[in-house]
């Protein structure tokens, strides 16, 4: 049974990072551009309660939620931020360039699609080691227009590798609508046709996201191919920054008043009884607040580090 407690602990979590990550951006203490999960969050949190420990996730650009999620160092998060050595990246990758190996947090990039080839060669590893771990691969709908989203599908179908495929499909590619980039919205009927079973449910439903994710995860132990889940979701600031972007003309703001209305953050909250919530929200304050002082104080990489992890 999903644990509720837990689910909005994570959530709240990432939603509080993240409002404070926006709210602290404009000082210049963050030295890296943001981009905020910030109404994404249930998806992350459903897929990642599904997992095991050891297994691992591949992500986007748009990351925090992912990392967090999947059992990610905060103070290490923020440090990167930070720009800070004691960052997970060391302080070079940044909010684009988020990993942490021990927690399976495999590694994210700025560049869309990069990360599913990724994802499919690690499970394709994981197949001939035998070693039972699954895969998942985080993407946006607007990924599905690269080369190597159709490259990977279809080699994780020949191969039948143990990699979930999981499409946050918020709509827009930065500023462009999905039917304004594809003749259809039909991502996941792309995938079916690369003989891999494939479903669009609703992302903002963290339990939804964790019962559909824990089915697949247990076929694909089972030795079943990919699976491919389209998750419909919404972000609620802009592209890559701290504010909201409603009057800039490509998005109307009526369009996140059902996303708010299903958040749930506020819906599985509701569900709690007020004191454990209360001690809850409590709890992940400090941490944060810890978190934060930790990367503040913490210094920025030595000269000697320009020349160290540069391969050519």
């Amino acid at each position: 049974m999903p644990d509720l407690a837990r689910f909005f602990r994570q959530l709240y979590l990432i939603r509080r990072v993240e409002e404070d990550v926006a709210r602290i951006y404009p000082t210049d203490k963050i030295k890296s551009p943001v981009h905020l999960s910030i109404g994404q969050e249930a998806v992350s949190v459903g897929v990642c309660e599904a997992l095991r420990p050891d297994d691992v996730v591949f992500g986007t650009y748009r990351s925090h939620a992912t990392y967090l999620a999947k059992g990610g160092n905060l103070k290490k998060m923020l440090a990167e931020l930070y720009g800070k050595y004691t960052g997970c990246a060391k302080g070079k990758g940044g909010s684009m360039h988020l990993v942490d190996a021990a927690a399976g947090m495999m590694g994210a990039s700025a560049v869309v699609g990069t990360t599913i080839p990724h994802a499919v060669g690690y499970a394709w590893v994981q197949k001939v080691k035998k070693s039972g771990r699954v895969v998942v691969n985080f993407f946006g709908d607007g990924a599905s227009d690269e080369g190597s989203w159709h490259e990977s599908l279809n080699f994780a179908a020949l191969k039948k590798v143990p990699v979930i495929f999981i499409c946050e499909n918020n709509g827009y590619s930065i500023h462009s609508r999905q039917l304004e980039r594809q003749p259809h919205a039909n991502l996941t009927e792309r995938a079916a046709q690369y003989g891999i079973p494939a479903e669009r449910i609703d992302g903002s439903d963290t339990t939804l996201v964790y019962d559909k994710v824990k089915k697949a995860v247990d076929k694909l132990r089972g030795g079943e191919g990919p699976i491919y889940i389209e998750c419909l979701t919404y972000r609620w600031r802009e592209h890559v920054g701290p504010n909201e972007d409603y009057g800039a003309g490509y998005r109307d703001r009526k369009e996140l008043e059902p996303w708010l209305e299903k958040d749930d953050v506020r819906r599985l909250g509701a569900k709690l009884p007020e004191a454990e919530r209360k001690r809850i929200e409590a709890e992940v304050e400090t941490e944060i607040k810890e978190a934060f002082e930790f990367a503040e104080k913490s210094p920025f990489p030595p000269d000697s580090e320009l020349w160290t992890d540069v391969y050519a």
